[in-house]
């Protein structure tokens, strides 16, 4: 599978594992917990995969940023409306990854 397929499915994965686990009342609600963890053990086996063939600044920066984002879109599509300075924010996250991911040689792809 194409690195960067395998990281788009753990950062969906992440993203899934967060939200289950807001919604497992601190872990008293077992089913969305397990789903959680589920997806967290699935997200981490995949990224560790695509650390096999992709730069870890250039995973970690794409990885945290999307999180951030999706985590953002699923709040907001929760009722949770982020302020400017979270959409600010989310802005700047976006200038950044597309900084490492186009410019930055460190990265090298």
């Amino acid at each position: 599978m194409n690195a960067y397929l395998m990281l788009g499915a753990a950062i969906v994965c992440e993203v899934f594992g967060t939200t289950m686990l807001k919604y497992s009342g601190g872990f008293s609600k077992w089913g969305f917990a397990c789903a959680g963890l589920a997806a967290f053990g699935v997200a981490f086996f995949l990224v560790a995969r695509v650390f096999e063939t992709l730069p870890m600044g250039l995973v970690y920066a794409t990885w945290s940023g999307c999180g951030i984002i999706l985590t953002l879109l699923i709040g907001w599509l929760l009722g949770q409306r982020p302020d400017w300075p979270a959409v600010i924010g989310v802005v700047l996250i976006i200038a950044g990854v597309l900084v490492i991911n186009l410019l930055s040689k460190t990265s090298a792809h």
